[in-house]
């Protein structure tokens, strides 16, 4: 081989090996931190970059999109002395690579131990019913801590989420059973105050409908009680307007004792006691008592009583075309005479109509 074709190979590798190391191409949302003899000298940012060769270097490539950082469950104590194991998730970004690469070690590492730092300032004012509750609280209180303390780290937390509170299995076990009887609770009052509406609607609507009967009995009666006012009020007036005879009242009267023996229900009837003085009033409250005189007919006439001189005593004076007329009493024992004919004749119907007819041995039917 040619002595001078060896210097140009070998110089033709260097400058190859010289372009190859000045050029750096960074991708997109990538940052690299270069180095001059191990001080730093600049961030390159995403594409085509020249460094100088064999002094310059990469020391570190960052990523600046925004990463998501689950923690381990850390065990913290809460103020009621209860513990628990809180899991937390973290949203970061890169916004300075320098102070991400250079003014702390591991950025991951101290953003968890500050995490778990504050959670325990945090829960540790709290009991466990309000870290149960308290989520949205507990997660402004650690974004904020944690914010301040790594921005001069070039790293801005965007949110912090507590994925998971859990309490002992004791704890667990007896806030189920709270929880249950809570239920519980709740369900017993909604029954008992559905059954009291029901009974409060119930009674309300008997109420009403005693109410409404109660109206509706009296507007019955009321109306009733009209009527029979009005029929007694009409026959009244008819029997006034009429001018009936007391015979006919008293027979009309009489008339209707034998209706009481018809019924076949009836098993018995009763006749008032004061039948004749009943007869007797209505005889005497309606009767013209000059009008219950004899027939104008020939009556014989009887010998007055005799004096005490055995002469007879003055007839009384007739005037002419006149009778003697009986007085209110006579009329009275006369109707009172008929109606106990007439009652008779109603016990004799009533028996008759109760008792069956058997023939006799002696008698033979119609046909025989």
């Amino acid at each position: 081989m040619d002595p001078v074709v060896i210097p140009i190979l070998v110089a033709a590798i260097v400058v190859v090996f010289l372009v190859a190391a000045a050029v750096r191409i960074v991708p997109q949302a990538r940052r690299y931190n270069i180095e001059r003899f191990g001080r730093y000298r600049r961030t390159l940012q995403p594409g085509l970059n020249f460094v100088l060769p064999v002094a310059d270097r990469v020391n570190t490539k960052l990523d600046v999109r925004e990463q998501v950082y689950s923690s381990d469950p850390k065990p913290v104590i809460t103020e009621d002395n209860l513990v628990v194991n809180i899991d937390t998730v973290l949203y970061y970004q890169i916004t300075d690579p320098r102070a991400a690469a250079y003014e702390v070690a591991d950025y991951l590492q101290a953003i968890d131990q500050l995490t778990v730092t504050t959670l325990r300032n945090v829960i540790g004012s709290m009991d466990l019913e309000q870290t149960l509750t308290s989520r949205e609280e507990i997660n402004t209180r650690l974004r904020t801590v944690l914010d301040e303390a790594t921005g001069k780290w070039g790293i801005r937390v965007n949110r912090v989420e507590i994925k998971a509170i859990d309490p002992p299995n004791t704890i667990k076990e007896a806030m189920e059973k709270q929880m249950r009887a809570e239920r519980d609770k709740r369900a017993a009052i909604l029954h008992a105050e559905g059954e009291r509406q029901a009974k409060i609607l119930t009674a309300e609507g008997t109420k009403q409908k005693d109410i409404l009967e109660a109206q509706g009995t009296q507007q019955a009666m009321i109306l009733r009680a009209d009527g029979e006012a009005k029929a007694v009020e009409r026959v009244f007036q008819a029997v006034h307007r009429n001018n009936a005879d007391p015979k006919i009242l008293a027979y009309k009267y009489l008339e209707t004792l034998p209706h009481l023996a018809k019924s076949d229900n009836n098993t018995f009837w009763v006749i008032p006691g004061e039948l004749t003085e009943a007869v007797r009033t209505v005889t005497s409250a309606f009767g013209d008592h000059s009008t219950l005189g004899l027939p104008k007919t020939a009556q014989p006439e009887e010998a007055p009583p005799a004096g005490a001189d055995g002469t007879p005593d003055e007839a009384p004076v007739l005037g002419a075309g006149s009778v003697p007329a009986l007085d209110a009493a006579a009329a009275a024992d006369e109707v009172a005479k008929q109606a106990d004919a007439a009652v008779s004749d109603a016990k004799a119907e009533a028996e008759a109509a109760r008792t069956p007819q058997v023939p006799g041995r002696g008698q033979t039917s119609a046909g025989s």
